[in-house]
């Protein structure tokens, strides 16, 4: 760590800040609408978990969130405050506990930090800036949520998938000391629901409808079973929920990869491109981890590769990631668009 806080034009050296977009999002919210996990887990840029009102770094509040257009300001702001980046996914529930646990212990340490959660549904150029110091460090993303600090400009890594709150006290403590060191010593100001503990927040948060919560709860315990029979019970009472039927879509894919080897998967897929079901399985990790490109390009590819009822199989699956990320997303799409050109 350099002894001196770098600039927002250091931080170019190691985050790319040009594959920015001008933002596919809006602060903390999903690109598409939401399942019930989805829905429990996002807080909009108005309100919630205490966050800053406008969902700019800096201002009040011991959580905020960061898309696409607004991930520059986080830069700029964490030049006077150090700032804990959380990437996170609400097809991975744990990354969404994670989150708010993370926010608590900013609420604990009296805001000598701040929480920037960032949807990676909704803000995949944070992504791909951020890939080379993730790729130096860590080599493959294999787990969600990913956890930086951010200090004077300059990233640190600090590990991937949830980890225990004790340790992470200690690696946050040692993070201020370093932030101190670089004289980037900015606090937050609490907001009313961060005095309280958050409670102000999740008595605020819409309820769920009974069968939604219902699924809800048994993704948190891991039920997948339950979770999809909740959905599948909504839809036979409304056909037309999407919410559920959003949802559904993607429990079914938390249980396929829940019972996935990520590196053997990994190597299968890079060992055998035409094999349907490596690639489909590759496809799945690739979605869970972000890179909903990624996985639309190769299924979209096999499509070109295969014929009979190998190509329709891919289609169906490809079909099945588009309902997991939502038809309003931009990337599902440029996606449709590309399938419908490699099957005519």
């Amino acid at each position: 760590m350099s002894q001196q806080p770098f600039s927002a034009a250091a931080l170019r050296g190691a985050v790319d800040l040009s594959r920015l977009g001008g933002g596919n999002g809006r602060p903390g919210a999903p690109a598409s609408a939401p399942g019930a996990a989805a829905q429990a887990a996002s807080a909009p840029a108005g309100g919630g978990t205490g966050q800053a009102g406008d969902g700019v770094p800096g201002r009040s509040g011991a959580l905020v969130h960061a898309d696409d257009a607004s991930f520059e300001a986080v830069v700029n702001a964490s030049l006077t405050t150090p700032l804990v980046l959380v990437l996170w996914t609400p097809q991975v529930p744990e990354s969404v506990q994670h989150l708010r646990e993370l926010a608590q212990a900013a609420r604990d340490k009296e805001g000598r930090f701040q929480v920037v959660g960032v949807d990676l549904a909704a803000a995949p150029g944070v992504m791909q800036a951020l890939t080379p110091v993730l790729q130096q460090t860590f080599g493959q993303v294999t787990a969600l949520p990913v956890v930086i600090g951010l200090v004077g400009g300059q990233p640190m890594p600090f590990y991937l998938g949830v980890q225990p709150m004790s340790q992470v006290d200690q690696l946050l403590d040692q993070f201020l000391q370093a932030a101190v060191t670089n004289g980037v010593t900015g606090r937050v100001e609490l907001a009313d629901a961060d005095a309280a503990g958050g409670e102000a927040d999740e008595d605020a948060e819409a309820e769920l409808p009974p069968l939604h919560q219902a699924a809800y709860d048994a993704v948190e315990r891991g039920d997948w079973t339950a979770a999809q029979q909740a959905y599948e019970q909504a839809l036979r009472e409304d056909a037309g929920d999407e919410q559920a039927r959003l949802g559904l879509a993607q429990v079914q894919l938390l249980e396929r990869t829940s019972r996935m080897d990520l590196t053997a998967v990994r190597q299968a897929a890079a060992d055998r491109p035409t094999d349907v079901q490596a690639q489909l399985d590759a496809a799945d990790l690739d979605v869970v981890g972000g890179h909903v490109e990624d996985a639309f390009v190769r299924l979209v590819d096999l499509v070109r590769a295969t014929t009979g009822e190998d190509r329709d199989r891919v289609r169906t699956h490809l079909l099945g990631l588009f309902d997991v990320v939502g038809s309003s997303d931009p990337r599902v799409g440029k996606a449709r668009s590309a399938l419908m050109s490699a099957l005519f």
